[in-house]
């Protein structure tokens, strides 16, 4: 998704692909496969770029080190990117800032869960995503499979409180290395099994103060961190009119893919703007509504089959939707899987909900001719 700002802007993008032909490989020509955890990959596909960046966190942080102290501009850097790969580091240095978080500790055996308090939620400090490496656990029994998981990968556990939440939120900022910053809308997001499922922008009936003090501290993480480039902050809204940080993510992110058909500016070519330190473009919204929805690979059928082919899905959505934006991965199909997403906006929220459920449920095989 990186791909189309680029293009309209002019510049050149390589790609390194963990494999032929997956979805970014197909939109951009110069592409190396290789594998991220591979520094000797890292030093070929970033061989005379002006800029390296990211589309997940995951590239370990001692290579990202090395390009850099080799002249390699890595954008976010290193001691930035850090924080959104390491939730244990994220944590420690958030608290230091006196930025609102749950709260947490590290902890190695089921007695210092307890000690921590019953039910609480565990993660793994490094590589979950997803709902992946997150555990709620109620019992000590409950936290086994967490500290398996922790050791067979060789991280940490994070106990954190389980949040009594209205509904989760995030709030993106894009910043550049001149420390030029942008502040998109706070929207709010629903998951389903673990995934972002929808994305309103606006958050609906969000106290004003609440979501410049969002903004606020998106901004400050931000800077503090040093971040270049986007950065999301998902966050909780507590019942009692407070947000803490849940995560963060340093790169464009699934709560502002809405910015592509209802920003001025997107996420995308924001990002492109920060790293390269060109003035960024405005984050405003163009309609008063914007609801984005995944399109999820749908169920299995007892033949093995998968329910819904994407592409069937296109004459009943665009003619039922003229105004409809549609955006396909050019991912395989597997059940749970994210494979696209919809855009619906306008004036009317429940109208632009409607819209935007239903297209996703008729991609992802869920209705059928009965709904028309």
């Amino acid at each position: 998704m990186l791909a189309e700002p680029a293009a309209a802007l002019g510049i050149p993008l390589r790609l390194l692909a963990e494999a032929e032909g997956v979805s970014a490989a197909q939109v951009v020509p110069d592409t190396l496969v290789g594998d991220h955890r591979d520094l000797e990959a890292l030093r070929t596909v970033t061989s005379g770029a002006a800029v390296v960046t990211f589309d997940h966190e995951h590239v370990p942080t001692e290579h990202l080190r090395a390009l850099a102290e080799a002249g390699v501009a890595v954008r976010p850097g290193p001691d930035a990117l850090v924080h959104a790969q390491d939730k244990a580091v994220m944590r420690r240095r958030l608290t230091e800032l006196g930025l609102p978080c749950p709260r947490w500790a590290v902890v190695a055996t089921a007695e210092e869960v307890a000690a921590f308090g019953f039910p609480c939620v565990l993660k793994t400090t490094r590589g979950g995503y997803d709902g992946k490496g997150v555990w709620v656990v109620r019992s000590a029994e409950d936290t086994e499979e967490p500290f398996r998981s922790a050791a067979d990968a060789g991280v940490e556990v994070l106990a954190e409180e389980l949040v009594d939440f209205r509904r989760e939120l995030a709030a993106q900022v894009a910043r550049s290395p001149s420390g030029q910053a942008a502040a998109y809308p706070v929207v709010a997001s629903t998951q389903l099994d673990g995934i972002c499922h929808e994305v309103v922008a606006p958050a609906p009936e969000l106290d004003p103060e609440l979501a410049t003090h969002a903004q606020e501290v998106a901004l400050r993480i931000a800077r503090e961190l040093d971040v270049v480039g986007m950065l999301a902050v998902e966050l909780f809204e507590t019942r009692d009119g407070r947000v803490l940080v849940n995560e963060l993510a340093m790169r464009p992110h699934n709560s502002g893919h809405w910015s592509q058909d209802g920003a001025v500016t997107s996420q995308f070519e924001n990002h492109l703007r920060a790293v390269l330190d060109l003035p960024l473009g405005s984050p405003a919204a163009r309609a008063r509504w914007t609801v984005m929805v995944n399109i999820l690979g749908g169920p299995d059928r007892s033949d093995g089959s998968q329910v819904g082919r994407l592409y069937d899905g296109y004459p009943h959505a665009l003619a039922r939707d003229p105004r409809l934006r549609v955006h396909l991965y050019g991912k395989e199909l597997r059940p749970g899987r994210k494979v696209g997403h919809v855009n619906a906006y306008g004036d009317d929220l429940e109208d632009c909900l409607e819209r935007a459920r239903h297209a996703a449920a008729w991609f992802r095989g869920d209705l059928g001719d009965e709904s028309e």
